[in-house]
């Protein structure tokens, strides 16, 4: 089966350098998110903002590939300081998953990340019927 593109308009678009998503042998893999507009403005609120501006990005794109967050069985979080914004990105990141099957995930401090952001975060997910 060859690798499928994901795209939906309800997510921010992608740069042509990479797809917002890619179907391949039953897996869902997301690409990095950041938390910005859909005309690439970083959202307010801080690293909690763009953490939630990020995972629901995902979250539609998610959708749109047919699974969704209850399927993420891998996430990787980039911050560009990780010593002070880890605990309110957890926050906000705790708010999108169950407690009880929470995702495996590294979070990596980072030199910097697209258009200033705070945080990047990307995925892999199951797809339920597959």
């Amino acid at each position: 089966m060859p690798k499928e593109v994901v795209y939906t308009l309800d997510a921010v678009p992608p740069l042509k350098t990479f797809s917002q998503a890619i179907i391949s042998k039953g897996f869902v893999y997301v690409s990095g998110n950041i938390g910005c507009t859909n005309d690439f403005q970083i959202v307010e609120g801080g690293v909690q903002g763009q953490t939630v501006a990020a995972l629901e990005s995902i979250r539609s794109i998610l959708h749109a590939a047919g699974s969704g967050l209850q399927h993420v069985v891998k996430a990787n979080i980039y911050l560009t300081n990780l010593a002070t914004d880890f605990s309110e990105m957890n926050r906000a990141y705790m708010a999108f998953f169950d407690e009880q099957a929470m995702p495996a995930r590294t979070c990596i401090g980072v030199a910097s990340l697209p258009l200033g952001a705070s945080v990047e975060i990307e995925c892999v997910a199951e797809l339920p019927d597959a």
